[in-house]
């Protein structure tokens, strides 16, 4: 596969449905960028929605079957979930650079957003590989569609997409992660632990690169960065954020608590 541009490549990403075509595809994307094989971002107009394969069922996320950890078909479901999440996760990433990004932006966003695909790409490679020891595949469960419905309603302003993506809905999973990996190690099982810790890891620097270009912009444009946020996420979150926050992992991802704590709620 050849491109010209790197929108060029992150159009071909979002328009194939299969999910291992996706992670092909993505591998060869950024290897290409990081090779200089694709020199240019170009100019490609993205999908409104990117390609889906059959399976699974999309429900409205209040529809969607309650799950407990316990048990083999609970971590079958947790993975399910998870994995659901980090094929949205490939097409936000790839979606970013087709749909906003500009030449007067730096290199470094594009870099970023392409480490951000990548990785992400692999986090879903590593839990249906999970999902198959338990002898489950990605597709086997219903999922919901709340992550693209949230990329939609930004999808004409990067700030927004960038407060409400990395900044919010992925912070929220380094609140959560924790107390699952916790609960898992104490079941041992050991090797949901260590994909579970490597994705924590990473998502520190996905929320990282969101909250360094959200600056970035702000700051370009004379906003102030903790108001600006508190503004986007407020109207989209009107109920406020959920309490308690991760406040380690958020300092670690240079996401300072003057952001996200005014719109805290128990």
């Amino acid at each position: 596969m050849t491109w010209t541009s790197l929108a060029e490549a992150a159009v071909a990403v979002l328009a194939t449905a299969e999910p291992a075509g996706k992670v092909e595809l993505t591998e060869m994307a950024a290897t290409a960028w990081r090779a200089e094989t694709i020199r240019s971002l170009g100019a490609v107009r993205p999908p409104d929605r990117p390609a889906r394969p059959a399976r699974p069922q999309t429900l409205p996320p209040n529809r969607m079957p309650k799950r407990r950890l316990g048990g083999a078909g609970g971590r079958i479901a947790m993975l399910h979930a998870l994995a659901h999440i980090e094929l949205n996760a490939i097409d936000l990433a790839w979606d970013i650079i087709a749909r906003f990004a500009t030449p007067d932006l730096p290199r470094a966003f594009l870099d970023d957003w392409v480490v951000v695909a990548q990785e992400e790409a692999r986090h879903f490679t590593a839990l249906d590989e999970l999902l198959g020891e338990l002898g489950s595949a990605y597709g086997a469960l219903p999922a919901h569609d709340g992550l693209w419905e949230a990329a939609q309603k930004t999808s004409d302003d990067l700030l927004a997409r960038l407060a409400i993506v990395p900044m919010t809905l992925e912070a929220r999973a380094l609140d959560t992660a924790p107390a699952t990996i916790a609960r898992l190690a104490a079941a041992g099982e050991t090797a949901i632990v260590s994909v579970l810790e490597k994705i924590l890891e990473d998502e520190i620097s996905h929320v990282e690169a969101g909250v360094r270009w959200f600056r970035h912009l702000c700051e370009t444009t004379g906003l102030d960065p903790a108001r600006h946020y508190q503004a986007i996420a407020g109207a989209h979150f009107t109920k406020g954020l959920k309490a308690p926050f991760n406040r380690a992992a958020c300092d670690r991802a240079g996401f300072p608590p003057a952001y996200y704590e005014p719109l805290a709620v128990d």
